[in-house]
């Protein structure tokens, strides 16, 4: 390694890096507020001291009120103790020849009173969290399991000591769980899966821009929260034990920042910069960042975070969905954008965020999705309408995430799936698939989730267990032959070259690369994704007392044939 890489390297400092995401005390946020009052009105570190200032005047008054006391206790007790001795004085009446006045001795001067003491006044001061949220009604589901048949001798990713744990995910974040995963066998993926995800992530790196985001077709804010979903997925942030810490490190850093700095609070409300006009990237862009602060503890992701998973809920229509511009006042209830608002919502509940309104914002949508999005045998556009039958993989994987994956819609929708193949063409999904559909990817991003979810889940039946690996059989063969590998390499931090590639969707989508290859690289990565909304347990499963148009419905077993 050269000289000039080596400096190059050391001057990263990656431990001021990782500085940025340990959770900072009380005075040191305090010491940054007052610091970023003094910066340019336009800049992030100022509108991060407002925010800051605004969550901590509170506790400011309160321990301005105990000083303030504390000193009048001080100042009354010093007073006094100077208090001015008085002298009584008594005058006798006159004695025939004698004119005596006789003064009373003066009294003893009293004991000084001693101030009382001082003792330390500790105060904790806790970040304010909004109102009581109510429990779901739910039921626990059952845990998953680890899936690898064929575990890994060696560790490829260690393990990350984050405070997300994933006892329930499907696929566990032990060591080893990446290699486990990517070891052969028919309901995981193989090294060859594995070479084609890193390659996307060697793309990325070389293609973001200089400022930590991603341009090249769409949305630059959704183009730069889907390459950090990708990043994440792959247990890939600063100071994680990655092997590729030192190259993909930085570029979370970057990209994260990047999207804490797209924050616009003003008259019209909380928006981000680089989105798009129906706000679909605010969607995304709002996932990104509770994920990142599930796997970081990112202060500065939870403030953001915080603020755009409460415009969703605020945004949420009287029936249960949503619509573009994050509408309030549409009852249109669009299934395709109601998909990205719960899966940012879902990250923010497994990362510990609780906006007001949250759990209650669920259960509303559960239901809109069972009564409005919902028609006969599958998940439709719009609600009460029909078109649109890819949406059924997204209906599926949401009520999966939110933890109502046995009911009746979820079945007959993993049923209308059982046909459908992964495909980048147009239309090419299968028969009841639209033939016209424009974006095959889009939906596959949605069905791979599901159908994994449904085959790999503890207690499987045997018809899901089957689908399941068809699917994955066919998404092992065909992703990573459609990857478009570029002749030129990428130099890590010594030196040493690495293969690169991006996937484009043959549609009228096909100039949104980094879109594309991040849905598929996610895709490739859903036998271990780091991501905390590959959680099982996150949300509870219906209960017994749901109403029987709910509940779920006879599991029957379907023949399927798989060639592997």
């Amino acid at each position: 390694m050269s000289e000039e890489i080596e400096e190059e390297f050391e001057a990263l400092d990656l431990d001021a890096i990782g500085a940025k995401y340990e959770e900072k005390g009380y005075f040191k946020r305090l010491f940054g507020m007052f610091s970023g009052l003094g910066k340019p009105k336009n800049s992030r570190e100022y509108k991060l001291a407002r925010l800051e200032l605004q969550r901590q005047a509170a506790p400011l008054i309160a321990i301005v009120s105990v000083l303030l006391l504390v000193t009048v206790m001080i100042v009354l007790t010093t007073m006094s103790s100077f208090k001015e001795d008085t002298i009584e004085v008594t005058i006798a009446e006159a004695q025939e020849d004698q004119d005596v006045v006789e003064q009373q001795d003066e009294p003893e001067p009293p004991d000084d009173i001693e101030p009382p003491p001082m003792e330390d006044v500790e105060i904790v001061v806790d970040t304010p969290m909004p109102g009581p949220v109510s429990n779901l009604t739910p039921t626990p589901s059952p845990p998953s399991q680890q899936v690898s048949v064929k575990p890994a001798t060696q560790d490829t990713v260690a393990f990350v000591d984050s405070p997300v744990k994933m006892k329930s995910m499907v696929g566990s974040r032990t060591p080893g769980s990446i290699g486990s995963a990517t070891k052969g066998g028919a309901g995981i993926g193989d090294p060859t899966t594995e070479a084609t995800v890193v390659k996307v992530l060697w793309w990325l790196k070389a293609t973001q821009r200089p400022d930590g985001s991603w341009t090249g077709g769409g949305s630059q804010l959704a183009n730069t929260a889907l390459a950090m979903l990708t990043f994440l997925a792959h247990g890939e942030f600063p100071n994680s034990p990655s092997p590729y810490r030192k190259d993909f490190g930085p570029v979370v850093q970057k990209g994260i920042e990047w999207l804490i700095g797209s924050l616009q609070v003003g008259s019209n409300g909380v928006r981000m910069r680089g989105s798009d006009g129906n706000e679909y990237a605010f969607l995304i862009a709002t996932y990104a960042l509770c994920e990142a602060y599930g796997m970081t503890k990112n202060p500065e992701c939870k403030e953001v975070a915080m603020q755009t998973l409460q415009r969703i809920i605020d945004g949420q229509s009287p029936t249960g969905g949503w619509d573009y511009k994050i509408n309030p006042k549409s009852t249109r209830d669009d299934l395709s954008f109601a998909g990205w608002a719960l899966q940012a919502l879902k990250a923010g509940k497994m990362a510990g965020l609780h906006p007001e309104g949250l759990d209650q914002c669920i259960k509303k949508a559960v239901k809109c999705l069972q009564t409005r999005s919902f028609y006969k045998d599958h998940f439709t556009y719009c609600a009460n309408s029909r078109g649109h039958p890819g949406l059924t993989a997204t209906g599926c994987l949401a009520m999966q995430l939110l933890g109502y994956g046995n009911t009746k819609e979820v079945r007959a929708a993993l049923d209308y799936m059982k046909d459908w193949h992964p495909s980048f063409e147009k239309g090419g999904v299968g028969e009841n698939f639209a033939k016209d559909c424009p974006s095959p990817q889009y939906y596959c991003y949605y069905a791979t989730q599901c159908k994994y979810q449904a085959g790999m889940k503890a207690g499987a039946v045997k018809s899901d267990e089957m689908l399941w690996q068809k699917w994955n059989a066919e998404m092992k063969k065909l992703y990573p032959s459609a990857i478009k590998d570029l002749p030129t390499k990428v130099k890590d931090w010594t030196g040493k070259e690495h293969r690169q590639g991006y996937f484009e969707n043959q549609d009228q989508f096909s100039t949104r690369p980094v879109m594309d290859s991040c849905l598929a690289a996610l895709q490739l990565m859903v036998y271990y994704r780091y991501l905390p909304t590959a959680q099982t347990d996150a949300a509870k499963d219906v209960s017994e007392d749901e109403d029987a148009s709910s509940q779920a419905v006879d599991k029957a077993d379907v023949t399927v044939t798989v060639d592997f």
